[in-house]
């Protein structure tokens, strides 16, 4: 044994090896696609958690003594991975992993999962809890979007479960429309934050629920909202990225969204409004990595979710912009780079990354649209 091995064991940096033997090193941003390999991977992390209900970080507001309850009880379908939204977009993912790769390893496990959280009872469950007292910002608006992707995930699913689990979670997904029509009017400025009450991103993946479902009303109300709040915007100051905290970039991530939104002229133009610099490979804040110092702060690690969701959001406007656009190329490179970056680090032996990362890298690894 080298010196340099007993190093790393002694270190605890062998399982991060071992982790990161299953990413091939892609040389561009068409090379980041899913393999069953790592799809068993990340399933194996999901699986660990979606019915783990400790250590727990409730978004609870007790309206009396008697809602002082474990976390089960209050969400006996999303009670795992250490918070609400965590655990919707783990059972997010393990859907997509059984969609792309039917006979995956893991297959009957992620079904036995699935079919135990996703039940009607346990649903009317999270209904009941939304409907009470106090409960108007619960998750709002990043849990929101992610209960919304996931039915989103079983609508389109030709699969006996999917059809029986998205009609389960069909009155939870009307709880959530409910809501966003609710709020959304009286919303009058959007939130900038990279962490989760953004309103871009709520915006985004409510927007794809709502063609997905044809709900006109949504989706137009989505739309208006979005030009309202960013439609205008030119010269975003993306030199201040990243926060010490960020999973999401402010700057891409509502360009995520306008690409939705406008037709691809309109974006083109609105995008080197927003974001001149990019065409001159400015600012390096933006195009480079972000660095994790601590992958045991809860906090720190979110660079992780950082550079992931980044390379999401950099590959889907790279296909959005025309074909000549020479930032195309740019942006390519970066989304590379930000994937390498923190693939390697999904499973770093530390729950505090673990129960939410792997969810980010396959919806990097499995939306990408050339």
């Amino acid at each position: 044994m080298t010196n340099t091995l007993r190093s790393l064991i002694s270190s605890g940096a062998l399982c991060l090896l071992i982790a990161a033997s299953a990413f091939s090193q892609p040389k561009n941003t068409t090379d980041l696609s899913l393999t069953q390999s790592q799809a068993s991977h990340f399933a194996q992390l999901a699986l660990k958690c979606v019915r783990k209900e400790y250590p727990n970080k409730l978004d609870h507001t007790m309206n009396d003594g008697d809602e002082v309850r474990s976390p089960k009880t209050l969400h006996p379908a999303f009670y795992g991975c250490f918070d609400w939204h965590s655990t919707v977009h783990g059972h997010w993912m393990l859907v997509q992993l059984l969609k792309t790769f039917p006979n995956m390893p893991e297959a009957h496990a992620i079904r036995e999962a699935l079919g135990a959280n996703l039940t009607e009872k346990n649903i009317a469950g999270e209904v009941a809890y939304l409907k009470q007292a106090n409960r108007a910002s619960f998750e709002r608006t990043y849990g929101w979007a992610w209960l919304l992707k996931l039915e989103e995930e079983l609508r389109s699913w030709n699969d006996e479960d999917g059809r029986k689990w998205s009609k389960n979670l069909q009155p939870l997904a009307d709880g959530l429309v409910e809501k966003y029509l609710a709020f959304l009017p009286k919303q009058n400025y959007p939130i900038r934050t990279g962490v989760h009450p953004n309103t871009a991103f709520g915006l985004a993946f409510a927007l794809d629920y709502a063609r997905a479902a044809g709900d006109r009303k949504l989706a137009a109300l989505i739309i208006e909202r979005s030009r309202t709040y960013f439609g205008a915007d030119v010269n975003y100051p993306a030199a201040w990225e990243p926060g010490g905290e960020d999973f999401f970039s402010p700057a891409l991530i509502e360009a995520d969204l306008m690409r939705r939104v406008l037709s691809q002229r309109e974006f083109a133009a609105w995008f080197h409004r927003f974001l001149p610099a990019v065409a001159r490979n400015q600012p390096k804040q933006l195009l480079q990595p972000a660095i994790v110092t601590d992958r045991t702060d809860p906090k720190l690690v979110h660079l992780d979710g950082l550079n992931l969701s980044r390379a999401w959001c950099m590959r889907s406007i790279v296909a959005a912009l025309p074909a000549n656009d020479p930032t195309r190329k740019i942006l390519a490179r970066s989304a590379t780079a930000h994937a390498q970056a923190a693939l390697p680090y999904v499973a770093s032996g530390n729950y505090e990354g673990e129960h939410w990362l792997a969810s980010f890298a396959v919806y990097l690894l499995t939306t990408w649209q050339p």
